[in-house]
């Protein structure tokens, strides 16, 4: 082959291989667009379903949950078992509680995408949602105080030493002794900051008595993905499996259940006589 003809076919590769080069980055900006929607669509579908990011907006959770730390929330975890005792639970106060922190409202519609999105990732805080550890479920009688200064749940104390914020009382500051029965379909839930939380103690003149509506719990703490440093598990304190507690919420339904049956067996035999 001449010299000629071996030049003239390397300059054609060469221009062959740029054109496909172009070619590609033409592609590649035109799925671009695509790439970033189908990514939105999938992060909405995982945070509307399975697991959600959320920010920590308040120091009503130390020192289990800083400010600004980020937690992974397992949302279908109440579709195989109930809230427990011990649950670190977010859960939306809209019509309910206030907001812990007042957000502007977004000043055009592309501020309010990206806080969408940033909302979605939980980099930053939602307005309404709230996030604090479950102390009663439905039937549980949770007190302020015993002798020692504890929480009791149905007449058990909670060892609450370790999540509750160093040199915080278990009900202090406010409001004060209280004894309520979780309604059905309700949660008693408090912070584990107790001095600064303004949780189910601060709301027992609302409706509802300061508890908070199951439906309304959007999931599970259960980890800490940020920062790198404080990265964890949140597990349910050892306090919460204490036997006594789960007895006397189980002896509950049985009690009303023999209270609801005298009347009737009462009022069968006085037909009887008749």
């Amino acid at each position: 082959m001449p010299a000629e003809d071996g030049v003239d076919v390397v300059a054609e590769d060469t221009q062959q291989a740029q054109r496909g080069d172009e070619v590609k980055k033409g592609s590649f900006w035109r799925e671009l667009p695509v790439l970033i929607v189908a990514a939105l669509l999938l992060a909405l579908l995982i945070k509307s379903f399975v697991v959600q990011a959320f920010y920590i907006p308040s120091e009503s959770m130390e020192n289990t949950l800083l400010k600004n730390d980020r937690v992974l929330v397992n949302k279908l975890v109440y579709r195989v078992r109930d809230i427990e005792r011990g649950d670190v639970v977010v859960f939306n106060g809209v019509d309910s509680w206030d907001p812990e922190i007042q957000l502007g409202a977004p000043s055009n519609p592309i501020a309010g995408f990206f806080r969408w999105v940033g909302n979605a990732f939980g980099v930053v805080p939602g307005e309404k949602d709230y996030i604090k550890r479950v102390i009663g479920v439905p039937g549980d009688k949770v007190k302020c105080c015993d002798a020692s200064g504890r929480i009791t749940v149905n007449g058990t104390p909670l060892d609450e030493s370790s999540y509750l914020y160093p040199g915080d009382r278990p009900g202090s500051p406010l409001p004060g002794p209280f004894q309520v029965t979780v309604p059905p379909g309700r949660l008693w839930v408090m912070g584990d900051h107790r001095s600064v939380s303004l949780d189910s103690r601060a709301h027992q003149e609302d409706p509802g008595g300061g508890t908070i509506p199951i439906d309304k719990v959007i999931g599970r703490a259960f980890v800490i993905v940020w920062p790198f440093g404080r990265a964890g598990i949140l597990p349910i304190p050892q306090t919460f499996a204490q036997p006594a507690l789960h007895a006397a919420a189980g002896a509950v339904p049985l009690v009303a259940g023999f209270a609801g049956a005298v009347p009737l067996i009462a009022l069968r035999r006085r037909m009887m006589r008749r």
